[in-house]
C-alpha cells in the first residue's frame, strides 16, 4: 500500500472517530480547466463546503492522471447563503503528451446525513474531470458552470436545477446523471438516486435536472456528467457533484412565463421582458446567469422593471456585436427566488439567445459560355469564408425564419463551392456549366466556429450562348501516340443578323491538352460553313484529356472579325481507382451539353470486344465483385443532349479505354490504444482493440511505435503477429516516460494509420514528509525527501513560519533540514510550518518544474515512528 494511501486512511480513521467535529464539510464541487498551450492547462477545483463544520481545507491534492500529483493551495474563499462556502484551488500543469487523463480530487469527507449515501460522514468526497489532450482538435476549455449548486427543494413540489454550463468554444454539450464517487473516484457502494413520487432525470440537451417530485425530506446528492463534443468527437467531460436539501413546507416555488428562443443579427438589440409569479404572494427576486453576461464589451444586463408581492417583471437587454456570433445558442438561466420565511424556493426557466452573423449583400453575376462569375459585398464581422449555393431551375421565393441559418437542403439549392474572397467563378468544379439553364445563386457567410449567416438575396443568370455550338468530342482511338478524337459542331445559322457578316467564313480550331483549355493552340482552319467535323490524329489519348474551341470568323477582305464567343468542350476522361475486388470509375469532363446517362463498357477477355455491363446517371461508378490481381479494361459512352436556342439535340460521345488491376490497397482502420504505467514494475502496459471485431476483416499483425521524447518522431520497435494479440509490456531502458502508437497490418501488408498517440510521463517519486521531530532522539530528527534521486535535477525549497518568516531554504534534493532556523543553531519551536518547493524533474516534455506546497508539523517531543508523506 502506498504512503499516500496510508495517509488518506489515517485521516479517514481520525475523522470517523470525531465526525461531529471534523467530517461534515464537503457538499458539492467540480473541476474545470483552461488550456494555455498544447500540453499546459490551468485547472481550477471548486468545492462547496458546510460552514458550520470545523474542517476548512487550505489546500487539496490534485491527481493529474499522468502519474503525478500536486498539493494546491486555496486561491478563493467566499461565504454563500444557507451555510455554503465556495472554495477555489488553482494550479498549472503540463501533461506529458497526447492522451486521455482523468484529473481527480478526493477529500475526506462528505457532510453528515446525506440520505442516499450510506454513512456519508465517513465517505470520501471526490470529483473528477476527463481531459483529452489531442492537438488535432485545437485548444479546448471545459465549460464553466455558472449556476451554483445552492439548492433547496420542497417535498412533493417539482424541483428543477440547471448547472448553467457555458462553453466559450461553442462545443456541443450533452448531459446525464452519474453516480456520486468516493475514494479513488470510484462509485460509492450503496449509492442510489433520490426517491421521487414520479421520476428524476436529466434532459440530455438542455441540462435541466428535473425531480418530479421529492418524496422525502433530507439531504441528497447527485452527480451531473457533462460531455463535450466537437466535430462528432468526444473531447472531454466534467462531473458536478451537487447537494439538494428537501424540506417539508407549504411554500410553492415561483413560476416564470415560458420564453421563446430569440434570434438576432449581430448589431441588433435583444430586449425581452421576463415575468415570474408566486402563488403564495411572496416577493420575488430575479437573477440570471449565462454566457451573455461574461463579455468584457457589451455584456448583457438584467434589470427589474416592476415588483409587487406575487409578481416580478425584469428586462433582459443585450446590445449584440460581432464578437457574440457563434454556432450554438447562448443559454441564459433565469432564477426566480421567493422570500418565504420558512423555506426560500427557486423557480428556474431557460432562455435561448442566438446571435447570427450578417449575410453577404449586393450580389452581381457576370456570365461566360461555360461559367458564371459571382461577386458580392463583404458584410460586417469578417466571416472566415463564404459558401456558394446555386440552383438551375430558375428563381425561388425562399423565406427563412428568424432562427434558421445557412441554406436548407430541401430548397432546391446545391452546394457549388466556397471561397475566402468576395468573388467566385462557378464552372461546376471544372466540369463546366451547361447551356440552357437559368442559374440562381445565394451566398452564406460562415464564421469562426462554423456559425452561418442567413442566405443572401437571390441573383439569377443564364450563360452566354457559345458560338458555334460544339456537339461532340469523342475518342475514336485510344493510343499513347496514334490516338484519334472526332470533333463536331453545329452549322451556324442566322448569320445575316450579324452586322458586316457577309463572308466568306472560316472556322479556326484550337486544342489544349487539358480539360480547361489552359494551353490552347491553333491546329486547323476550315473554309466555308458546311464542313463541321474533323478527326484530330496523333494524340496521346491513353494518358491525356483534350479540350477544343471552334472559332467562327468573317473573312471579308479588310473586315475580318470573330463572330460570337467560342465554346470550350473536352473529351471524356476516365480516372480508375482500384481497390479490394473493385474498380471505381470516375468520369471527368468539361462540356457545354448535358449528359443523361453513362453506359459502362468492360472488355470481354474471350471475345476481345467491349460489352456494356451497366449504366449510371452519376459520374462515379463502382464495378465490384472482381478478382484481385486481374486486369480489367473499361470505356464509357455518354448519352446526352445539347441545346440550340430552345431545341434539344441528342449527342453521344466515347471516352478513351483504360485498364486497372484491383487489389487490396485499402488500409485497415487503426486500433484504439490505451497506455498506463506500472511504476513499481518499471514497465509501461499497452492494450488496444482488435479491428477485426469492428471495422476490418483481415488484420494479421500489429506494429508498435515508440519515442522517449514528445518532440521526436516515433520509431517502430516491434511487430506482433496475430490479430488477437492486443497486449504489450514495454520496459524502457532510460526512463518510464514515452509516447506510443500502434498500427494494424492486414494480409496484403497494408499498414493502417497510427492510432492516436498516447504518452505517459516519468513516474514521480519525489515526496516530502509533513511530520518530523528534531529532538535528537534518533527518530525522525531530520526532514528528508523520499526518493530524491529519481529523475530529479534540482530543487528550491523554502520553509516559512506562521508569520511568513523564512526559517530554512536549500537546493539540496534531499532537503536534510535538522529543524534549525536559518543562520542559527536554534531549533524552531513546535508548530506548523508552510513550505514552497520547486522540483525540476526530467519528463517526457523535457526538464519541467513541479510546484509543491504544503505544511510541516514540527514536534520537539518524540514522534515515534510516524512519518507521513504528502
Amino acid at each position: 500500500m502506498s504512503i499516500r494511501r496510508i495517509y488518506l486512511l489515517i485521516i479517514i480513521f481520525l475523522i470517523a472517530g470525531f465526525s461531529s467535529v471534523y467530517a461534515t464539510h464537503n457538499r458539492a464541487g467540480e473541476i474545470t480547466y483552461v488550456q494555455l498551450s498544447e500540453l499546459t492547462y490551468k485547472v481550477t477545483v471548486t468545492t462547496y463546503t458546510y460552514t458550520l463544520s470545523n474542517v476548512d481545507r487550505e489546500e487539496l491534492e490534485v491527481e493529474w492522471g499522468d502519474g503525478t500529483f500536486t498539493t494546491v493551495a486555496r486561491t478563493e474563499k467566499v461565504l454563500l447563503p444557507d451555510y455554503y462556502q465556495r472554495n477555489r484551488y488553482a494550479a498549472v500543469h503540463t501533461f506529458p503528451g497526447p492522451g486521455v487523463y482523468s484529473i481527480l480530487v478526493q477529500d475526506p469527507n462528505r457532510n453528515f446525513g446525506v440520505q442516499n449515501i450510506p454513512n456519508s460522514v465517513n465517505t470520501v468526497f471526490s470529483v473528477k474531470t476527463t481531459l483529452f489532450v489531442n492537438p488535432s482538435i485545437g485548444l479546448n476549455d471545459t465549460p464553466i458552470l455558472l449556476n451554483p449548486p445552492l439548492n433547496q427543494a420542497a417535498q412533493f413540489k417539482l424541483f428543477v436545477h440547471n448547472p448553467g454550463a457555458y462553453d466559450k468554444d461553442g462545443d456541443d454539450l450533452r448531459y446525464s446523471l452519474a453516480a456520486c464517487t468516493g475514494e479513488d473516484g470510484n462509485p460509492i457502494a450503496g449509492y442510489a438516486l433520490p426517491p421521487a413520487t414520479s421520476s428524476i432525470g436529466m434532459n440530455e440537451l438542455t441540462g435541466d435536472l428535473v425531480w418530479n417530485t421529492p418524496s422525502d425530506t433530507g439531504k441528497y446528492n447527485l452527480a451531473i456528467l457533462i460531455d463535450e463534443w466537437r466535430y462528432g468527437i468526444k473531447i472531454g467531460s466534467i462531473t458536478r457533484d451537487i447537494q439538494i436539501n428537501v424540506y417539508a413546507t407549504e411554500n410553492n416555488p415561483p413560476e416564470t412565463d415560458p420564453i421563446d428562443e430569440v434570434c438576432v443579427v449581430a448589431g441588433d438589440t435583444v430586449n425581452v421582458l421576463i415575468r415570474s409569479t408566486d402563488a403564495d404572494l411572496n416577493n420575488i427576486e430575479h437573477t440570471a446567469t449565462g454566457g451573455p453576461f461574461l463579455f468584457e464589451t457589451k455584456p448583457a444586463t438584467l434589470s427589474e422593471v416592476s415588483s409587487v408581492p406575487g409578481e416580478t417583471v425584469s428586462r433582459f437587454r443585450w446590445y449584440t456585436g460581432c464578437n457574440h456570433i457563434r454556432n450554438e445558442s447562448y443559454m441564459v438561466i433565469i432564477s426566480a427566488k421567493d422570500d418565504h420565511p420558512d423555506v426560500k424556493l427557486v423557480g428556474v426557466e431557460r432562455m435561448l439567445v442566438k446571435v447570427i452573423g450578417p449575410a453577404p449583400y449586393g450580389l452581381e453575376t457576370d456570365p461566360g459560355n461555360a461559367y458564371i462569375r459571382v461577386s458580392w459585398n463583404e458584410p460586417e464581422c469578417n466571416p472566415m469564408k463564404y459558401l456558394i449555393y446555386r440552383r438551375k431551375e430558375g428563381p425561388l421565393d425562399y423565406t427563412h425564419d428568424d432562427c434558421t441559418t445557412g441554406m436548407p437542403d430541401d430548397e432546391g439549392y446545391e452546394y457549388a463551392g466556397e471561397t475566402t474572397d468576395t468573388t467566385f467563378i462557378d464552372n461546376d468544379e471544372d466540369e463546366g456549366l451547361v447551356q440552357g439553364f437559368n442559374y440562381c445563386y445565394r451566398i452564406v457567410a460562415e464564421f469562426a466556429d462554423g456559425a452561418q449567416s442567413y442566405p443572401s438575396e437571390e441573383k439569377c443568370e443564364s450563360l452566354e450562348p457559345g458560338f458555334p455550338v460544339i456537339t461532340n468530342v469523342s475518342v475514336d482511338t485510344t493510343d499513347a501516340i496514334n490516338g484519334k478524337i472526332m470533333l463536331k459542331w453545329a452549322k451556324p445559322d442566322r448569320l445575316d443578323t450579324v452586322p458586316g457578316a457577309i463572308g466568306p467564313f472560316e472556322y479556326v480550331i484550337y486544342r489544349s491538352d487539358d480539360a480547361l483549355g489552359m494551353h490552347l493552340e491553333r491546329i486547323d482552319t476550315l473554309e466555308g460553313l458546311d464542313d463541321t467535323t474533323i478527326t484530330d490524329i496523333g494524340l496521346n489519348t491513353l494518358d491525356k484529356q483534350y479540350s477544343y474551341e471552334v472559332a467562327l470568323y468573317n473573312d471579308t477582305p479588310g473586315n475580318r472579325f470573330r463572330i460570337g464567343i467560342p465554346q470550350l468542350a473536352s473529351s471524356i476522361f476516365l480516372n480508375l481507382v482500384p481497390s479490394d475486388n473493385t474498380v471505381e470509375i470516375n468520369i471527368e469532363k468539361n462540356t457545354p451539353w448535358y449528359d443523361n446517362e453513362y453506359v459502362i463498357y468492360r472488355l470481354n477477355d474471350l471475345t476481345l470486344n467491349y460489352d456494356s455491363i451497366d449504366y449510371s446517371t452519376s459520374r462515379v461508378y463502382s464495378d465490384d465483385k472482381l478478382k484481385n490481381g486481374r486486369s480489367y479494361c473499361y470505356k464509357v459512352k455518354s448519352v446526352g443532349v445539347y441545346k440550340i436556342d430552345t431545341v434539344e439535340y441528342p449527342t453521344i460521345n466515347w471516352s478513351h479505354e483504360l485498364c486497372k488491376t484491383p487489389n487490396d490497397y485499402q488500409r485497415p482502420c487503426p486500433p484504439e490504444l490505451s497506455v498506463r504505467s506500472s511504476c513499481d514494475s518499471l514497465k509501461n502496459i499497452l492494450t488496444w482493440n482488435n479491428p477485426n471485431l469492428t471495422c476490418a476483416d483481415d488484420v494479421i499483425a500489429y506494429k508498435v511505435y515508440y519515442t522517449d521524447s514528445y518532440d521526436t518522431e516515433l520509431d517502430s520497435i516491434l511487430r506482433i503477429e496475430g490479430a488477437e494479440n492486443t497486449f504489450f509490456e514495454h520496459f524502457p531502458e532510460s526512463s518510464m516516460g514515452g509516447c506510443y502508437a500502434v498500427a494494424a497490418v492486414d494480409s496484403f501488408n497494408n499498414e493502417s494509420e497510427l492510432s492516436v498517440v498516447q504518452c505517459v510521463d516519468n513516474c514521480s517519486y519525489y515526496k516530502l514528509p509533513n511530520v518530523f521531530s528534531p529532538n535528537n532522539d534518533g527518530v525522525n530528527d531530520i526532514f528528508i525527501a523520499e526518493n530524491p534521486l529519481n529523475f530529479v535535477e534540482k530543487v528550491e525549497m523554502k520553509i516559512f513560519n506562521r508569520w511568513g518568516e523564512l526559517v530554512y531554504e536549500t537546493k539540496n534534493p534531499f532537503i536534510e533540514w535538522n529543524g534549525k532556523k536559518i543562520r542559527s543553531d536554534e531549533v524552531v519551536p513546535t508548530g506548523v510550518y508552510y513550505y514552497i518547493c520547486d522540483v525540476w524533474e526530467s519528463r517526457i516534455s523535457g526538464l519541467e518544474v513541479r510546484n509543491l506546497t504544503g505544511f510541516i508539523h514540527v514536534y520537539k517531543e518524540s514522534s515515534g515512528e510516524i512519518r507521513i508523506y504528502e
